[in-house]
This record gives C-alpha cells, sequence and structure tokens, in this order.
C-alpha cells in the first residue's frame, strides 16, 4: 500500500509572497539566503516526514496535519450519511448507482475436455479458447465466454489459484470489496490505514490480501503473524495455492483483473483512503461503471511498444507478434487532438475501480484472455481490447472513467515526472472545496511488481 501524503504547496506559496515583499528593500544575495533558509525550513517541516513514509512499509498513519485529518474525516462522515440514507431506500450498495447500464447475461466456462486426436493436451487456467470463441465474446450479448478458472475434467490436477473453502466463504459474503495482493515475496505488507477508514467501512467492506505460501512465510518472518481468525489488521489474508503461471506478473492479473470470480456479490482500487470515499467520487459521482488511471507519461500504444523493448520487459518477438495482430485487426495510432477517437490512452494499472455490470464484467473478462493469449503487459492490450469492444457494440455504451487527476512526484515533492518510475503517483482528492488544502491519495511503486489494490462494489 501507498503512502498518504500532504503536497506543502500551501506553506511554499506563503514564502514566496514573502520573499516578493522583502526583493525590493535587500540585496540579491540576502534575498537568496532567505529563500534558502526557508526551502530548507520547509523541507524539515515537510520532505523529512515525506521520505520517512516512504521508507516505512507500514507507517501510513503519521505525516499528516491534524487539521487535513479533521478535513478527511468530515468529508468521508458528509459522504456516509448519503450513502445510508441511499442504504434506507436501497439496502444493496449498487443503489446508489443511477445509470442505466447496459443488461445482458454472462456464463463463465467452468470445465474443458481434451479434445478428440489430442495427444498432448494440457488443462490451463485460462483454458483453450479458439479464435472463432475469441472473435464472438467481443459482442455484448448473452453468452458464455472463457474467463479465467477454467478446470479439467474430475479427477485431473488443478488448473491453479486454489483457496481454501473457508476463504470462499468468506470472499462469498461480500459485497463491497478492497484486495491486493503479494506474489513471490515480492513486496512489503503495507496495512489501510485505520485511522483514516470509518467504522462504517470497516463493518461493510471487506479487506482481502492474496498471498502465495511464499509470500506468508515472509510476512511470519517479517512480525506479520495471522491470527486465529486470518487477519494481519484490517487485511484478511487469503493463501493462494497451485499458481497458474511461472510468470507473476501474468498471475498477479487473477486478482486484479477477475476480481468479479473471485467476490460473487462485489468489484477493482489501491488504498490509502476510506474506499467508499474512492468508490464515491470515482463511480459513484461520474455514474462510470469502470474507472482505471491514465499512464503518467505514455499516451499512446505505439509509445508503449517501443517502451518495452527498449527496457527489455518482455521478449521482443512475442511483442511484435501481439502488436501486428493487434493494428491487423483495427488498432489505431491515438491522436488526441480528434476528439470523437474512442481510444484512450495507455493506463496505470495500479488504480483500478470496478463496479459489477455487465459491462464491466465482460471488459475484464477480454482483457484478461488478451493477458493470457499473448504477453502478460497489460498496457498493450488495454487499448485494443476497449476499442474492439466500442467497435463491435456501437449501441452499448461502456461508461469507462480514465482517471486524468493522477500526477507523479517525487520525494523531492515536485510534480515534473522524472525519466525513471521512482517515487509516488498522487491523486488529489477533489472532494475538497479548496483546492490550497489538497490530500493525496498515493502509490507507491517498489519491487517488480507493485502491490496493486482492487476496490469492488456490486
Amino acid at each position: 500500500m501507498g503512502a498518504h501524503k500532504l503536497l506543502p504547496a500551501v506553506g511554499l506559496r506563503r514564502g514566496k509572497r514573502s520573499g516578493r515583499v522583502l526583493r525590493a528593500g535587500l540585496s540579491f544575495r540576502l534575498w537568496l539566503s532567505l529563500l534558502t533558509i526557508l526551502f530548507l525550513l520547509s523541507l524539515a517541516l515537510f520532505g523529512l516526514k515525506f521520505i520517512t513514509l516512504a521508507g516505512h512499509g507500514g507507517g501510513m498513519e503519521s505525516g499528516m496535519s491534524s487539521s487535513h485529518q479533521l478535513l478527511i474525516t468530515s468529508n468521508v462522515k458528509k459522504i456516509y450519511k448519503e450513502v445510508e440514507q441511499q442504504q434506507l431506500k436501497h439496502p444493496e450498495f449498487g443503489g446508489v448507482i443511477t445509470r442505466n447500464f447496459t443488461q445482458f447475461s454472462l456464463q463463465y466456462v467452468a470445465m474443458e475436455e481434451k479434445p478428440l486426436g489430442a495427444n498432448s493436451f494440457q488443462y490451463r487456467f485460462g483454458g483453450h479458447q479458439k479464435l472463432e470463441e475469441r472473435e464472438k465474446s467481443f459482442y455484448a450479448h448473452d453468452q458464455t465466454l472463457h474467463c479465467g478458472f477454467v478446470k479439467g475434467p474430475p479427477g485431473f490436477p488443478s488448473t491453479g489459484f486454489d483457496f481454501d473453502e473457508k476463504d470462499m466463504a468468506y470472499m462469498s459474503t461480500c459485497r463491497v470489496a478492497v484486495s491486493s495482493c503479494i506474489l513471490g515475496s515480492s513486496d512489503f505488507l503495507r496495512r489501510p490505514t485505520s485511522k483514516r477508514i470509518s467504522d462504517f467501512s470497516k463493518k461493510n467492506v471487506c479487506f482481502v490480501m492474496f498471498v502465495d505460501e511464499q509470500t506468508l512465510s515472509k510476512l511470519a518472518s517479517n512480525g506479520h503473524v495471522l491470527d486465529n481468525r486470518g487477519f494481519v489488521g484490517l487485511w484478511r489474508v487469503v493463501v493462494v495455492r497451485n499458481l497458474p503461471s511461472k510468470d507473476m506478473r501474468r498471475t498477479g492479473k487473477v486478482p486484479n483483473f477477475l476480481s468479479h470470480r473471485i467476490f460473487p456479490s462485489s468489484s477493482k482500487m489501491r488504498l490509502n483512503a476510506d474506499p467508499l470515499l474512492i468508490i464515491e467520487y470515482f463511480l459513484w459521482r461520474t455514474r462510470s461503471e469502470y474507472a482505471i488511471s491514465n499512464h503518467y507519461d505514455c499516451h499512446c500504444v505505439w509509445d508503449e511498444v517501443l517502451q518495452n523493448k527498449r527496457l527489455s520487459k518482455y521478449n521482443e518477438t512475442a511483442i511484435d507478434e501481439q502488436f501486428k495482430f493487434y493494428r491487423f485487426d483495427g488498432l489505431n495510432k491515438f491522436d488526441p487532438s480528434d476528439p470523437n477517437t474512442p481510444l484512450p490512452k495507455v493506463p496505470e494499472g495500479s488504480f483500478i475501480v470496478q463496479a459489477h455490470t455487465p459491462m464491466s464484467n465482460l471488459f475484464s473478462c477480454l482483457w484478461f484472455n488478451e493477458v493470457d493469449q499473448f504477453t502478460s503487459r497489460g498496457q498493450l492490450s488495454f487499448a485494443y481490447t476497449y476499442s474492439k469492444l466500442r467497435r463491435l457494440n456501437a449501441n452499448k455504451p461502456f461508461y469507462l472513467n480514465m482517471v486524468k487527476v493522477m500526477i507523479y512526484c517525487q520525494t523531492n515533492l515536485r510534480g515534473h515526472p522524472p525519466k525513471r518510475k521512482r517515487g509516488f503517483y498522487v491523486i488529489p482528492s477533489s472532494s475538497f472545496k479548496n483546492l490550497r488544502d489538497v490530500s493525496c491519495l498515493a502509490f507507491k511503486k517498489s519491487g517488480s511488481l507493485k502491490q496493486k489494490l482492487i476496490a469492488a462494489v456490486r
């Protein structure tokens, strides 16, 4: 989990104004010295807190002034009053969403048989989707499609991503779920900021952390011991056994993309604020069914392909084959000057908020199938999946919210994107009327795999 930060914009602006007042009567050297002192004071007051939080995986409850804590609390309570009023009229959380979303029925392939005449056949978690089946699955209508969790006939080994029955029973009760995953001991466990999460959410939201057995052992060695109910703080730790792929990035897409399969009553968000506050802002307020953040720097799949190859993020031949197929199937270059282009920017998959609507679930399945069939780089397949879904369903809208408020911050608190991907993703909450009192939802990127959070609401 990332750390919740406050940008010291107000203090810095005041310092500059003071500099302007003094500048007329002071020499240049003295004026420069005063600015240097002000900068050092600002760093002492704000920078140290920022760096301390950045270096501590679980230290998310410090570093915020009491005035801002009260401001966030009041905003959360205000929204909760609205939510609770809606609850009186609509027992389900979904009652808050007022848009008429596209309706159809989705069923999922649960088991597959060995084809006749196939000598060597290996059952796969994603199944063996034929090209004709793949093409038909993009049409938004009643259908049965591949969407992970495909098993072999009785008696055959599991295809992977198995849970204990008690964990499955717990997850089946979740109406709103916030989930993240750590696989292969790739990250540290960061607990949700308990002080910023209301009692209402603590009672009504499931916080689920998926880990493999290797990570579970690492957590114990780091002092994160599960209690007798399977919890570490607010996290309900769910152990995943029999990982379906050796590629941890591809395996990590299962809880990130297929939350509607894991939480049958609930949907996707990386957390350092109250989950219902985030859901209200990105889904309920915009009447969207799927929200995902824009990439901070890359705006076109063409650029992302070159970047992946330049940094050797995946096999170049596999990337070229995937990209060639997508262009042949109608993927166009993103043109920001064209207001009618249906193609969004490249996403940053650390932040996803998903409602369980048919179109949202269909898109998640389609995107997962692309990651399963081609490379595990989800940013390469997102625009293709979205644009093809829209192209083939012109009269059935999919309400996607590409989050545009995400900026990149380094530990020096500059808002300009650096050349390297280090620091924090920051989302200012526009729930606050005074833009100087900016609260930031920050996502720390650490390790080869980002710890991603998916908030699910039905």
